[in-house]
């Protein structure tokens, strides 16, 4: 016969505990319903006219949202469970041009990236609306290029690495082959480990040294710091779009008689960077786009919710999300009126010596 206790089964428990609650509580209203009330009348109570418009792929699944470009409220979304075409595109700005004429509000600008999905719907929906191509993602395409370009020059170097004989060098010619070997080795790893040297935005004194010592010899290597320079230029306020483009017509001539620079940075070469420059004649159009926000917020959230995997979860988490957003405000100046009331290290003593006196 099996014995009760550790070694067979538990007959009795020593904390008896009221069953677990979770689940018997009953569901409250959808977030997805509430996004189409009391929500749109917040995001759209200070309305900027400027919107960013964005698409977002999670696996079988895309997001699309639409975001105040100055307030950094996210007004609209939808999910849709395929690859989104010029249809998807087309109602789903038709959808947030009827909620604006129903609140009697205006559209001065939108922004977007560089996605071949948005020029022909805006045209259809919107008309002739100022359209400003991220600068974010100018900025990051021309990044990945300049990198690119750097890792071809590291092969290229270590192409020219010599064989050396296994053991210790001896005098004479297997010495120098091994000198030169490592001297090509340290540069290999010097261009890796600093390469972000080549695409900061701003660099210190201290950094610019290290730039110059591992590009020594390298002329296709401080070429590309130049192209960088120059192309962050582009971008800056103080200069109208006009300028803009006569820097950007001297840049891409800088960069033609390089061959093998000029076949990796071909995003010089694109329309889509003139488009970018729009924000520099519209004064009140943001240069970067604000749907980027949320969707940080979303990637990191898909790597601890697992189980935001069906369609009909996704809305309800990116609807829950939004209506956080909307709640902030509250939260904030709840957390400012108990920071505020909260009693001093010094009163509890008070409160004990009085009732020890009474």
């Amino acid at each position: 016969m099996q014995r009760p206790g550790i070694s067979g089964a538990t007959i009795v428990s020593s904390c008896p505990s009221p069953p677990f609650r979770t689940g018997s509580r009953r569901r409250g209203k959808k977030g997805a319903a509430r996004i189409e009330g009391d929500y749109l009348d917040w995001a759209l109570r200070d309305f900027s006219g400027y919107i960013a418009a964005d698409e977002l792929y999670d696996g079988p699944f895309c997001v699309l949202s639409i975001v105040d470009n100055r307030r950094f409220k996210r007004i609209l979304y939808e999910v849709l469970d395929h690859d989104p075409t010029h249809d998807d595109i087309r109602q789903f700005f038709k959808r947030f041009k009827m909620i604006l004429k129903s609140r009697e509000l205006r559209l001065f600008g939108l922004t977007t990236d560089a996605s071949p999905l948005y020029p022909k719907p805006i045209s259809e929906v919107f008309g002739d609306v100022a359209h400003q191509i991220c600068e974010f993602h100018v900025i990051a395409e021309l990044t990945k290029a300049v990198l690119r370009a750097v890792a071809k020059v590291r092969k290229a170097i270590r192409a020219q690495i010599p064989q050396v004989a296994r053991g210790r060098p001896r005098a004479g010619e297997a010495v120098r082959r091994a000198r030169a070997k490592k001297r090509l080795e340290k540069k290999i790893g010097d261009l890796f480990e600093h390469r972000y040297l080549f695409v900061q935005h701003r660099l210190t004194r201290a950094q610019t040294r290290r730039l110059r010592r591992i590009s020594r010899g390298q002329n296709g290597l401080r070429t590309l710091r130049g192209i960088m320079d120059e192309g962050y230029r582009l971008f800056d306020r103080r200069c109208r779009t006009h300028t803009a483009l006569e820097k950007l017509a001297k840049l891409r001539a800088r960069v033609r008689p390089f061959k093998g620079v000029g076949k990796t940075l071909q995003k010089l070469f694109s329309p889509s960077l003139e488009k970018a420059l729009t924000f520099l004649d519209e004064k009140s159009l943001p240069s970067s786009n604000a749907v980027e926000r949320g969707n940080r917020r979303h990637r990191k959230m898909q790597k601890t919710v697992y189980r935001v995997r069906a369609l009909k979860i996704l809305k309800g988490r990116v609807a829950l999300d939004m209506l956080r957003d909307s709640q902030a405000e509250g939260r904030l100046q709840t957390l400012k009126v108990l920071h505020s009331t909260a009693p001093s290290a010094d009163e509890p003593v008070f409160m004990l010596q009085s009732l020890n006196q009474g």
